[in-house]
């Protein structure tokens, strides 16, 4: 791979204005529609290889919700391109101002490896709506879908302007050795502040969508049943956990623990039966190093004796049963990292309202979901707790909705995706104002005299009388 060269050819191809027609946008975005409609199988066989995804969950989390998004981009396409009429204000009289989306050039996306078709598509499918020429990175560590994508892309898309490059750590150095005009990166912080400083040399503008540990609070005047259905379905339903959205862990109080426990293992052998470790319906841990990872915070000395469900390991397959963990020390390996996986800490508080001050003590997730009757409550969640979002009596919905904008603050990540967010986020709003040789204001021009120093003063401070006075010469 020679990442310079490939640059070039990609900044020729935009250069000759190809990837700004609406035409070509259209076309590249029914080209990706087909990839989905035509290859189901191979993709939901390549995630299965992956991370041994359920096909179904391979099919809503990935496969139909990069079509969703494809399909939304087409239909809104035109208005989305549309030049935005604003207002003028007296100053600039008479003219008129727009703003105006354009492409930004040549976008580099790095994705990552637990929602490998979707994460590495959903940005694409941004990017080209928006009229730039993309190279695409999908991550090593989900290499059947990376291998997919290349292939898939090369056979469909305009390879002149749509690019993807497999690799690992030496490829993705070289890629960001190089200048971009939008870098969009997928994964975890550590790797996040190293595209960060990379880009920082090119003054290259970064997206950055990362993790965190997601809060999960439950508040005692609830339906307990349909709400463990809901963390189960956001925590292990979600690729085992293995999702930047997924619960990290749950707050409530000392008295709703016993019916919170009691419910959540109900649940969990409905869905996943008595040996989890055998359930078809569980993805696998990705590597041998995140088992390991995993491992190391459940055989921590703090948490050893914390475990009140599951935690069962089967290194060979990679699989760890659903675990439930009680009362947790803040100080354990397992609260001081995103846990990724189907580790569930549930710390307990006096009372639910504390529950937000100890969000509001550590860093700023990527989610944060409450469970709740109590209006109160629910109100001081959404103005105390600062997120990427926040979804009240449900978990991880929130990504489904394209007229929500995806992605984190502070330590989950800066800028954001979905539908028009993601258009937005690969264009330049071009600020454009549009005047007539008519109303030529001869103030504005030297000599400065104090007439015209009368006249300019009472036209930007808005004073009417005081510019009829200098007109006539008061």
């Amino acid at each position: 791979m020679d990442a310079e060269a490939i640059v070039k050819e990609l900044r020729g191809t935009y250069g000759s204005g190809k990837t700004k027609s609406y035409e070509w946008r259209v076309s590249q975005l029914k080209a990706l529609l087909k990839i989905a409609e035509n290859h189901e199988k191979e993709i939901t066989d390549a995630l299965y290889s992956d991370l041994s995804k359920p096909e179904l969950e391979a099919f809503i989390h990935e496969v139909s919700m990069m079509k969703t998004a494809c399909k939304l981009a087409l239909k809104e396409l035109k208005w989305w391109m549309k030049p935005e009429k604003v207002k003028t204000s007296l100053t600039s009289f008479p003219s008129s101002a727009e703003i105006v989306p354009e492409p930004l050039g040549v976008v580099l996306v790095i994705s990552a490896w637990n929602y490998p078709f979707l994460l590495s598509l959903d940005p694409v499918i941004g990017a080209i709506a928006a009229g730039n020429a993309v190279v695409l990175k999908p991550s090593e560590i989900a290499p059947a879908t990376s291998s997919v994508l290349a292939k898939l892309l090369g056979q469909y898309m305009d390879v002149s302007a749509i690019r993807v490059v497999e690799g690992a750590v030496p490829e993705t150095t070289a890629l960001l050795e190089q200048k971009w005009d939008k870098i969009f990166y997928t994964g975890n912080g550590k790797v996040g502040r190293i595209v960060l400083a990379a880009a920082a040399k090119h003054l290259t503008p970064v997206v950055l969508e990362l993790g965190g540990k997601s809060p999960v609070v439950v508040d005692s005047n609830i339906d307990y049943k349909i709400a463990v259905r809901r963390i189960i379905a956001g925590k292990w339903g979600c690729n085992n956990g293995q999702a930047c959205i997924s619960p990290d862990y749950i707050i409530t109080t000392k008295e709703s623990v016993p019916k919170l426990l009691d419910a959540m293992k109900q649940e969990l052998e409905k869905f996943y039966g008595k040996d989890p470790l055998k359930s078809g319906d569980l993805s696998r841990i990705v590597n041998a190093n995140h088992f390991q990872r995993l491992s190391k915070l459940l055989d921590d000395n703090k948490v050893v004796d914390k475990v009140v469900h599951g935690g069962q390991r089967d290194e060979n397959n990679l699989k760890i049963s659903p675990t439930i963990l009680l009362d947790v020390p803040e100080d354990s390996l397992i609260m001081k990292e995103e846990i990724f996986g189907p580790l569930l800490p549930i710390i307990t508080v006096n009372k639910v309202e504390d529950s937000i001050q100890f969000i509001k003590a550590r860093e700023k997730p990527l989610a944060a979901y409450l469970f709740t009757s109590n209006k109160k409550l629910e109100e001081e969640f959404v103005m105390n707790i600062s997120a990427g979002g926040l979804l009240i009596n449900d978990t991880t919905l929130q990504v489904a909705l394209s007229t929500l904008p995806f992605g984190g603050v502070g330590e989950s990540g800066m800028g954001s995706c979905h539908g028009k967010f993601s258009f937005d986020t690969f264009s330049h709003k071009k600020a454009v104002l549009r005047r007539s040789f008519a109303g030529d204001v001869p103030a504005r021009y030297p000599p400065y005299t104090a007439g015209k120093a009368r006249f300019l003063k009472a036209l930007l401070n808005g004073d009417i009388i005081g510019l009829i006075r200098a007109l006539i010469g008061w």
